[in-house]
């Protein structure tokens, strides 16, 4: 599985900068000052969690993410 099997949820940080996550993966999040930043900080994020869950040899938590209002 890559990033692009699961949602991504992307919203303002009060006061300032952006959190980009994913909903599905515990810890999955990048908090940065752009959008742009946050989403590739999340790609980073999302590929060492993904190199932990190999080198344990356990599969990546299935996106039973629901979108119920965008």
């Amino acid at each position: 599985m890559n990033l692009d099997d699961y949602k991504v949820v992307l919203y303002r940080n009060q006061p300032d900068g952006w959190v980009a996550e994913v909903p599905a993966i515990r810890g999955c999040y990048a908090l940065m000052p752009t959008r742009e930043e946050a989403l590739a900080e999340l790609e980073q994020v999302f590929e060492t969690i993904a190199a932990e869950y190999r080198d344990k040899g356990l599969l990546l938590p299935a996106d039973t993410t629901a979108i119920v209002n965008a």
